[in-house]
């Protein structure tokens, strides 16, 4: 049987990634200002996107914890998928800001600070980086939450872009070439751009009620067909997925003749099987005489 996701666990969880964003932001800017590069300055500007995408995250987490009411009778849970929306917008702007600080800094290089503790301080925020990159991800997944994925997918992009930003940064104080630095820079814009891409685009497509995987849905209708004896058939099955809530409906075709308390019961042991393996399933079954039968779907044998 599923394990119900705590909403006051995910809310701790977005409240640590603020925490690890602004530490991991103070690093950054330290480091870029120690040693003067813009590649380093357009890693810290990816943090400060960091910070906020935590702080959008937890009001998002926080929102769609909210039980369903009259104003929103199927919850709060598709809250999750606008404020990925919202990060990926302040990441393209991001991206804007530092395609216009390369720019500058091509035209104009300035020499880099070989200041090792600066170096180092961008080292260490990368690793804390990494740890809670990997975190969110595996719990985001684990609860199915968008938002804690989507907090997570940025900061590992950020991880991989400072490892290249570093890797750069020392090549450009070996060789001297300082117009580098703003290259590097550039590359950073176009990194966290397409992570910007990736964010819109799926939350777009949950806020499109997209159906559930065909790899579910087949076990869905495995479940249904295994578990509605005395009916005759299931037809027209819609699913959709909702943060981490996943909505069934179908008709389900009884012998007319059968008591509304018989189908009820029938209607009753599908809903319980489906929970069992369908974790924060909300089901809608719609009960139909036989003359309904469109003899497709699921026949129940």
């Amino acid at each position: 049987m599923s394990v119900e996701p705590s909403s006051s666990s995910i809310v701790r969880i977005a409240l640590g990634s603020l925490l690890v964003g602004l530490a991991v932001l103070a690093l950054k800017g330290f480091a870029a200002y120690a040693t003067g590069s813009i590649a380093l300055f357009s890693d810290a500007l990816e943090s400060v996107v960091n910070v906020v995408t935590a702080i959008v995250a937890l009001v998002a987490v926080r929102l769609s914890a909210r039980p369903a009411d009259a104003a929103l009778p199927y919850g709060y849970y598709k809250a999750e998928y606008f404020s990925a929306v919202v990060i990926g917008i302040f990441i393209a702007v991001a991206a804007l800001v530092i395609f216009w600080r390369a720019y500058e800094g091509f035209l104009a290089p300035a020499p880099i600070e070989a200041d090792p503790v600066g170096l180092g301080v961008s080292v260490a925020a990368s690793v804390l980086n990494a740890i809670w990159a990997l975190t969110l991800q595996r719990i985001g997944r684990r609860e199915k939450s968008p938002a804690l994925i989507a907090d997570g997918k940025p900061l590992m992009t950020d991880v991989m872009s400072t490892i290249g930003v570093l890797i750069g940064v020392l090549l450009v104080i070996a060789t001297g070439y300082t117009q580098l630095d703003a290259v590097l820079a550039a590359l950073v814009g176009l990194t966290i751009l397409w992570s910007g891409w990736q964010l819109i685009r799926q939350s777009v497509i949950g806020l499109m009620d997209v159906a559930v995987e065909p790899k579910t849905l087949n076990a869905i209708r495995e479940l249904i067909s295994a578990n509605a004896e005395g009916a005759i058939e299931a037809h027209d099955i819609r699913t959709r997925q909702a943060g981490p809530m996943m909505f069934i409906e179908f008709h389900l075709v009884v012998p007319g003749a059968m008591t509304v308390e018989d189908a009820h019961t029938i209607c009753d042991r599908i809903e319980a099987r489906l929970r069992e393996a369908v974790e924060n399933a909300q089901i809608t079954i719609h009960v139909e005489p036989e003359n309904k039968a469109k003899h497709s779907g699921i026949v129940v044998l």
